[in-house]
């Protein structure tokens, strides 16, 4: 996701190199969101004028939005040439790049620069990563709008040489649909009952466009709902249910699922990891338990699966780093294994022998695995106890309640939930290898662990 935050063209490159390195062979480029349209189309300049860019924020997402008056000067794009350049570089090292532009909603970029394009026709800024209640759901009875998305896939069919474009799909408010007189009178002239009959009708004549270029359309489970486009392959990420649905009638998949493929969720204890928007973990044992291909589906309709790193708590390039591995790692595993040779221990040591490369390399990335796990357990009396635990085996655990910072001369954790003493505020720990430390130290308030105690 390069919309979110800019990324260098130096570092697309690099990601690429990494990525490479462990047969990942398919690089998914979000080009374009709500905020920031990030590739070059010709003819249409107000896109990289207007659309590449915000105003600056930096900090927490939920930034404020802008102001009147307020210059517009964080952003980017990629000119085509940089496109032609990244796509050589990708496939000589066996990478197809498949670019998404994201319609018809995540498209208040694209509408910044068109504001004709949506229902309400408003004139509304880039947003910065605001709350924003406006509309960025491109109008769909609008012939403005299907000129510029012909001009738009036009360009983009002729810059990347493999067989997909994605075309997104996903979290459209379709409420302006549903108020907007050109779209209700689409609606009954085509006899569509619902505004999810829209959506459906508006990616069936997007399909048309892009098989017309030669390319095969994809896009996320959304476009399941109203009725599939007849080719259009399912990009399953909310859950595996959407992928399954369509895998059964025919369609190709892509398995995604937030719960084991979402690399900016948290990857250890929120208390010491970088901010995100929900308190989601996806821990590196968690990705390693992906199983792309589900019981009682062909094969033959699972293309593969597939990790995402969104950007909205991503402002740089060493934090990308950061989510991605190792994360990326057990997937890269568990997607070239077979179920039944997939080991966890084993790849615990295999990872630990990557990380040499990865420090030679100056590549920056999670340790978050060896650091302990705090949670909460009641007693058979309703008393609430500590639990402690490590996601690598064979890591030993020390801990205080007494406000000091432990090491391995303080108790250890031997497995059986721990008395929380009279007046204890908060309980430390820390893990230790081979009697070194080797994960973070978490100094965690008994009020955050009673809130991780089940009910």
């Amino acid at each position: 996701d390069v919309s979110r935050h800019f990324f260098s063209k130096a570092f697309v490159e690099q990601y690429i190199d990494q990525m490479a390195k462990y047969k990942f062979n398919v690089f998914h480029w979000h080009l374009s969101d709500d905020q920031g349209w990030r590739i070059q189309i010709r003819g249409l300049p107000r896109l990289t004028d207007v659309g590449a860019w915000r105003v600056p924020r930096t900090g927490h997402w939920g930034f404020k939005p802008p102001r009147p008056g307020e210059k517009a000067t964080y952003g980017g794009f990629y000119t085509q040439q940089d496109i032609r350049e990244i796509v050589a570089y990708a496939q000589r090292r066996f990478v197809k790049i498949v670019p998404e532009v994201d319609v018809p909603a995540h498209s208040l970029a694209l509408i910044a620069s068109y504001p004709n394009l949506s229902c309400t026709q408003l004139q509304y800024p880039v947003n910065p990563g605001s709350a924003f209640s406006g509309d960025n759901v491109l109008c769909i009875a609008n012939d403005s709008t299907w000129l510029i998305l012909d001009k738009i896939f036009t360009q983009i069919a002729e810059l990347f040489p493999g067989d997909y474009i994605h075309v997104g799909g996903d979290e459209a408010n379709r409420s302006f649909w549903a108020k907007d007189p050109r779209d209700q009178a689409l609606m009954r002239k085509e006899g569509i009952t619902s505004p999810a009959g829209l959506q459906s009708y508006f990616e069936k004549k997007l399909e048309k466009i892009i098989t017309s270029k030669g390319k095969k359309m994809i896009g996320w489970d959304e476009i399941l709902e109203g009725g599939l486009a007849p080719e259009a392959t399912v990009m399953s990420w909310r859950g595996t249910e959407g992928g399954i649905h369509a895998a059964k009638m025919g369609h190709h998949v892509v398995m995604t699922p937030d719960r084991y493929c979402y690399l900016d969720h948290y990857q250890g204890d929120p208390l010491i990891e970088p901010s995100f928007v929900v308190p989601i973990t996806t821990r590196l044992s968690t990705c390693y338990q992906f199983e792309p291909v589900p019981a009682g589906v062909d094969p033959k309709y699972i293309l593969g699966g597939q990790g995402n790193l969104w950007a909205e708590f991503v402002p740089n390039e060493r934090q990308a780093e950061y989510m991605t591995w190792p994360r990326g790692l057990a997937l890269a595993e568990v997607l070239w294994s077979p179920s039944n040779k997939r080991d966890w221990a084993g790849f615990v040591q295999r990872m630990e022998w990557q990380f040499k490369y990865m420090d030679a390399a100056q590549v920056r990335y999670a340790r978050s695995a060896f650091d302990p796990i705090i949670s909460g357990v009641k007693d058979s009396g309703g008393i609430m106890k500590v639990k402690l635990a490590t996601e690598i085996p064979g890591l030993a655990i020390y801990y205080t309640f007494d406000g000091t910072n432990p090491d391995n001369f303080y108790p250890r954790y031997e497995g059986k939930p721990l008395d929380i003493p009279t007046g204890a505020t908060e309980i430390r720990v820390i893990t230790y290898q081979d009697g070194k430390p080797i994960g973070r130290q978490i100094n965690c308030p008994v009020t955050v662990i009673a809130k991780r105690t089940p009910k």
